[in-house]
């Protein structure tokens, strides 16, 4: 008997309309355009500057264009997973609010806070319902409304950090097309140098947590730049490695769009030219769960099917990892 595999069938990504210039932010912050891109890459992000607009109101938008394009009905979806780090509450789930906004009455749906890599272990978590039987159609979302935790007074995250949201939808498949193999892997102690300290049962909301700032993103940049060189470097090498793939086996690497000098070291390390390598973080900065199906959006009219293409990210936990799939249409 063939084994059922997961293929991506459809992908569609909404970004805000208000665009964040570094120039804006050299007026709120000390810093510069020649400063921002010479570390990070960006040059802009987009901003959900509607108070209003919650995190499921950017992935509706991405879910609506994505059934519109897959020719898919509400009812037809079984599940729904949504990657985020920014719920627009603590409970009930993103995901769940989603389904209630597009009107997705069949089936379930829950979120996964995995925080950069949290796309990566969304699309490995569906996968396994497609591969079960039980599942048709799963769509996985990545989003997030970063602007609503950053701290536009602390330059070392507020230049980083953008907001958007894409969605995929999954089907099954006996071609050898869709998710091939994964490599995920996590360590508890990278929580030291990129979190948010407060909101949990550790740190409930209070007056002192906000008077300190702790509801914000707090990050240590260069611990985190290193470890997520080295991090982005394992999982590309394993998955090349596990799956005996040269350079030119390998059509397109899609990284986490964290910073333009680790994605550069990671191409680098594996020898694949800038020209493999998708790009949007100088147009919408790091969008967290979103920067990867954000560029599979952006990028869908140049992939073929049979394309050999590389997803690889790193987060907040520590978490990272990568997923090999070949493009299914």
């Amino acid at each position: 008997m063939k084994k059922i595999r997961a293929a991506i069938t459809g992908v569609h990504g909404y970004v805000p309309e208000y665009i964040l210039t570094n120039e804006e932010l050299s007026s709120m912050v000390d810093t510069n355009d020649e400063w921002i891109r010479s570390r990070t890459g960006i040059k802009e992000r987009r901003i959900a500057k509607d108070k209003n607009q919650a995190t499921s109101d950017l992935a509706v938008k991405a879910v609506n264009g994505l059934l519109e394009k897959t020719n898919t009905r509400a009812f037809e979806v079984d599940l729904v997973i949504v990657a985020t780090v920014t719920g627009d509450m603590q409970f009930p789930d993103t995901a769940n609010i989603i389904r209630d906004k597009v009107g997705i009455t069949n089936g379930f749906g829950f979120d996964i806070n995995a925080a950069c890599s949290g796309f990566i272990f969304t699309l490995s978590t569906a996968a396994k319902f497609i591969e079960s039987g039980q599942y048709k159609k799963v769509i996985l979302i990545g989003a997030e409304k970063m602007s609503s935790i950053i701290d536009y007074e602390d330059r070392n995250t507020c230049i980083i950090f953008g907001d958007g949201a894409a969605a995929v939808m999954l089907e099954p498949t006996y071609e050898e097309v869709g998710i091939m193999d994964e490599f995920l892997r996590s360590d508890g102690y990278g929580r030291n140098f990129l979190n948010m300290e407060a909101g949990g049962s550790l740190n409930p909301s209070s007056h002192e947590t906000i008077d300190a700032k702790q509801h914000y993103v707090y990050q240590e940049g260069r611990q985190v730049f290193k470890f997520a060189v080295s991090g982005m470097q394992e999982a590309v090498s394993e998955i090349m490695l596990k799956n005996k793939l040269m350079t030119s086996d390998v059509n397109w690497l899609v990284p986490h769009q964290a910073n333009l000098r680790i994605i550069q070291a990671t191409a680098q390390n594996a020898n694949l030219p800038m020209e493999k390598v998708m790009l949007n973080i100088e147009r919408y900065g790091n969008t967290t769960a979103a920067t990867i199906p954000l560029c599979l959006w952006e990028y869908e009219n140049q992939l073929k099917k049979g394309d050999k293409i590389i997803l690889v990210a790193f987060g907040g936990g520590f978490t990272w990892g990568s997923i090999l799939l070949t493009w299914a249409y």
